[in-house]
C-alpha cells in the first residue's frame, strides 16, 4: 500500500489519478464523438434549408433535407467535380491547406480570406421544371470576426431566396444584426447580377430608396455598424464573383456545369 503522508506517496496518488483522469477524459471524448459528428451534421443541415426558406417546424430536418442534392464544384472551371466526396468534404479546413486552396491577391481578397478553397460545396434543390434553389456557401470578415453562412438563389440563379449567417462574433444589436430576421428578409427578391452580368448585389449605407434606379441590388445597411455591412457587402461581392461562384452559375445556367 502506498504511505500518503510522504512526498512520494502523494506523488504516486497524484500520477494515478492524473492517469485515470486522462482515461476518463479521453474515452469520453472517443465515444461522443460520433454524437457531435451528428449534432454538427444536422445543424448545417439545418441552417442550409433555413437560408434557403425551406425550413418547416414539427418535420425532421433529415427527412427535408432529403430533397437537395450536395455536390462539389471547382471553382476555377465552374464544373462539378469527383475530386473530392462532397459529403465528407471540408471547406474550411481545406481553405487552409496549401494543396487544397490558392492564396489570393490584395485586389481579389474582397472578403479578407487570405486562402480560398480549390473546391466549394453547393447544395441543389430541383423539382420536375429543373432546379428551384442553390445554396452557396459563403464566409468572410466583418468588424471582429469571420462570418459564415449561406446564400440561397432562385432557380434563374439571379434572385435571392434568402440569406443566413452561422457563425460569427459580431458585437451583438449592431454587426449582430445580421441575424435579425427582419433584415434578412430585405434580401429576398433582391438580384444578384446586373443586365451585364456584373455582380451588382451590395449593402448599402443607409435604408434603400425603392424608386431609385439600381435599388434591387441594394440591402439596407446596418445601423450604427458600418463595417460589418461593408463586410457582408464585400463577402456577397467576392462569392458572387469571377472568383468565387460567378462561373459555376454562368455554366449552370447554360447547362454546362
Amino acid at each position: 500500500m502506498l504511505n500518503k503522508d510522504t512526498v512520494g506517496g502523494t506523488l504516486s496518488v497524484a500520477l494515478i489519478l492524473c492517469v485515470v483522469c486522462s482515461i476518463v477524459v479521453a474515452s469520453s471524448a472517443v465515444l461522443l464523438r460520433p454524437m457531435q459528428q451528428a449534432n454538427k451534421d444536422l445543424d448545417r443541415k439545418t441552417n442550409i434549408l433555413a437560408a434557403a426558406g425551406l425550413l418547416k417546424d414539427g418535420v425532421s430536418v433529415d427527412s427535408q433535407f432529403d430533397d437537395i442534392s450536395v455536390r462539389a464544384v471547382d471553382l476555377d472551371s465552374g464544373e462539378f467535380t469527383d475530386a473530392v466526396d462532397p459529403a465528407n468534404y471540408d471547406q474550411r479546413k481545406a481553405s487552409k491547406d496549401p494543396a487544397q486552396s490558392e492564396e489570393l491577391s490584395a485586389s481579389d481578397d474582397l472578403a479578407k480570406i487570405s486562402r480560398r478553397a480549390n473546391v466549394a460545396t453547393v447544395y441543389i434543390v430541383e423539382n420536375s421544371a429543373g432546379i428551384e434553389k442553390v445554396i452557396l456557401p459563403i464566409k468572410g470578415y466583418g468588424l471582429w470576426s469571420t462570418l459564415y453562412g449561406f446564400i440561397a438563389l432562385e432557380g434563374d440563379l439571379n434572385t435571392v431566396a434568402g440569406i443566413g449567417f452561422y457563425e460569427h462574433a459580431e458585437t451583438p444589436g449592431l454587426g449582430g444584426e445580421v441575424d435579425n430576421p427582419l433584415w434578412k428578409a430585405k434580401w429576398e427578391g433582391k438580384k444578384v447580377f446586373d443586365d451585364e452580368g456584373k455582380t451588382a448585389l451590395k449593402v448599402i449605407k443607409g435604408p434603400v430608396d425603392s424608386k431609385r434606379a439600381g435599388s434591387e441590388y441594394q440591402i439596407d445597411g446596418l445601423s450604427g455598424a458600418t463595417l460589418t455591412s461593408r463586410g457582408v457587402s464585400q463577402l456577397i461581392q467576392f462569392w458572387l464573383g469571377e472568383n468565387g461562384f460567378a462561373p459555376f452559375l454562368t455554366k449552370l445556367k447554360e447547362g454546362e456545369a
